[in-house]
């Protein structure tokens, strides 16, 4: 992902302006959720990064409760698991903001912490996750549909391979867009195929054939972007 310090005109000190955005969002007296994290982490520093995560602020939260929640009424209405075959695409798009600079306010600052770069990475992404897998849980339980019921769980696995794709494209590319941009375009030609295939959109969360495959798919992206994020701290 390019630096907004290398389009800034070169009279600005965008040092100084990225010291003082590290300072406004590091200056706050920590609250009682980050206090948790901290003691659960065993690093104030890594909690003040975690609950800084773009894709855990609440404007995005609020815009994956609302596609979830249509999702659940046409699921409801339907009768066909619309949840299932949103909820990877949902969580593709938030865990490649979950991470790099340029749309991170704590990006500056977290490259000197004593924190390595894939704990920073690691800790988020496993939290994007945990809170996209809830709300696609909660919003298939909502749909009350059996259809969706039949695949609450087999959407997991196909997100899990989604999700790791999309971060290991961003983290790769450089580039919060084009990961996301990614894993949904990767997810759509899934469903799309299995539409073609089986003549159901649902196939790619219901044919268990396919779960093998997400699984290697999400160990391989996982090795990817672990393995990108190996370079020196602060070049990403």
């Amino acid at each position: 992902m390019s630096s907004p310090r290398n389009d800034a005109p070169d009279d600005v000190d965008l040092g100084r302006v990225w010291i003082s955005v590290a300072a406004q969002v590091w200056r706050r007296e920590p609250g009682w959720l980050e206090r948790t994290a901290g003691r659960l982490l065993r690093s104030p520093g890594l909690a003040r990064a975690l609950l800084t995560t773009p894709s855990l602020l609440l404007p995005w939260l609020l815009t994956s409760i609302a596609v979830l929640a249509a999702g659940a009424a046409a699921t409801t209405d339907s009768g066909q698991p619309l949840v299932a075959l949103l909820a990877p695409a949902v969580a593709a798009a938030a865990i490649a903001y979950a991470y790099g600079p340029g749309m991170d306010p704590a990006w500056e600052l977290s490259c000197s912490m004593a924190v390595s770069d894939r704990m920073v990475l690691l800790v988020r992404a496993l939290a994007v996750f945990a809170v996209n897998a809830v709300l696609g849980l909660v919003a298939a339980a909502v749909s009350a549909s059996g259809a969706a019921a039949a695949v609450t769980f087999g959407w997991l696995i196909p997100m899990t391979a989604v999700c790791a794709f999309a971060l290991a494209v961003a983290t790769v590319a450089r580039s919060a867009n084009a990961g996301a941009a990614a894993g949904v375009a990767a997810w759509l030609i899934i469903v799309l195929s299995g539409r073609v295939a089986s003549g159901h959109f649902a196939a790619a969360v219901t044919d268990t054939v396919l779960f093998l495959p997400y699984l290697a798919i999400g160990a391989v992206c996982a090795a990817v972007a672990l393995y990108a994020t190996r370079i020196p701290r602060g070049t990403l």
